[in-house]
């Protein structure tokens, strides 16, 4: 194990890893010798949609921009490596719950700095991009889950409302099912997929990460059973990621899917489908729907080059105006992080509508574990596998996987 190369008066940091502790270099104590603030390289991994988004901001702040687009599997560890190596970008996008490990690094400088806050945004973004109290990234757009529901289907059923409880969501999706069709349909794959799709159900009744062997836990995932139970729910979707998921529903073998708002220009390429969508009901209708919430922030690493830092604080500050926010929203159809321009955004749609209502309540996943979140999720995901495949009940499956070190 290497050892993170230490600056006068600062202890080193290390970063967690998805698997291992990685040492890595902290990327510089100060002010590099020369710097050249005519150009700034953005690494993420969109496809090229973003590129004039990214020109646009570049030409405001008056520099050049170099783009480099690296495959979404690869990003950590590419970013991992070049932390190690001092060849960070100027510009650095990330899932916003790799945040936190980043920042753990020393990779990341605060956006403070150069005189970002987050101030008016939602606040489950502030929180996803900050890490001990200093905030390290923040998102243009954000995503989170809501459900799609076939509009045909529920006229044939007689089900003139969306469901806004359990109980309601559990009798529409009965009257939905049959003739090879399930009334309704989610990933629950053993994977984070799986335990993202979970979270709403566990965290609009009070479920923790910090503990998932809880009544409240309990409860949603006994209500995910009864859904199997009922027949209402295929026991493949232990096997499904959330495209699998769309693919029934535009198949018309399930009536109603949880996804995000990413699945909108597929859904609109099916002429004859029908869909809309609502917010995720919760077990009494009482409660507040907590969805996850999904996205990619833009921080700024630590390059040593302080004037070319300071170009790139201004470059994020030109992705998280509202006009770029709006024009990152309508490429990805996601969610402005703003309240406001989210609310307006919102307007414009009845398919965004919900999915605006669920991001105003969104949770960030690392808010309350921070780094440690992929442990707890690895739990969430093993007790959902280990109730719905019968290997043990609910409170039981929870137990087990909340004992797991």
């Amino acid at each position: 194990m290497k050892t993170a190369r230490k600056c006068p008066g600062k202890a080193p940091k290390v970063a967690v890893a998805a698997a291992a502790l990685v040492p890595l270099s902290l990327t510089a104590c100060g002010g590099s010798a020369s710097s050249d603030t005519g150009s700034l390289t953005v690494q993420d991994y969109y496809e090229p949609s973003h590129d004039a988004i990214y020109k646009a901001c570049a030409k405001s702040i008056g520099v050049e921009v170099k783009i480099n687009h690296i495959p979404g599997a690869g990003l950590i560890s590419k970013v991992l490596q070049q932390s190690s190596s001092r060849t960070l970008p100027d510009v650095l996008m990330l899932d916003n719950p790799d945040v936190q490990q980043i920042a753990a690094s020393g990779a990341l400088s605060p956006l403070t700095d150069y005189g970002l806050n987050g101030d008016g945004m939602v606040d489950a973004v502030v929180k996803a991009g900050t890490y001990e109290g200093k905030l390290y990234g923040l998102a243009p757009a954000v995503n989170t889950l809501s459900i799609f529901y076939n509009k045909d289907l529920f006229a044939a059923a007689g089900i003139s409302a969306p469901p806004r409880t359990w109980d309601e969501l559990r009798a529409a999706a009965k009257k939905l099912t049959g003739q090879g069709r399930y009334g309704f349909a989610m990933s629950n794959i053993n994977t984070y997929e799986g335990s993202w799709q979970f979270l709403p159900f566990m965290w609009g009744n009070g479920g923790s990460e910090q503990n998932i062997a809880t009544p409240e836990t309990t409860q949603a995932l006994q209500f995910l059973l009864d859904l199997q139970n009922d027949g209402s729910i295929s026991k493949s979707s232990i096997n499904w990621g959330q495209g699998d998921v769309v693919n029934q529903f535009v198949a018309g073998k399930a009536a109603m899917v949880v996804n995000g708002p990413w699945v909108i220009p597929q859904l609109k390429k099916e002429t004859n489908l029908k869909w809309a969508a609502f917010t995720i009901p919760t077990r009494l209708a009482s409660q507040t729907t907590v969805a996850p919430l999904g996205g990619e922030v833009y921080a700024v690493p630590r390059t040593g080059d302080k004037a070319k830092m300071g170009k790139a604080g201004e470059f994020v500050k030109c992705l998280i105006s509202p006009d770029k926010q709006l024009e990152s929203a309508k490429i990805e159809q996601t969610i402005p992080s703003t309240l406001s321009v989210a609310a307006d955004f919102g307007k414009s749609s009845e398919v965004i509508a919900p999915f605006v209502t669920a991001v105003k309540t969104a949770r960030a996943r690392t808010a309350i574990l921070g780094p440690d979140w992929p442990k707890a999720a690895t739990k969430i995901y093993t007790a959902v596998q280990a109730a719905l495949t019968g290997k043990a009940a609910p409170a039981q499956a929870l137990q087990q996987a909340q004992n797991q070190q």
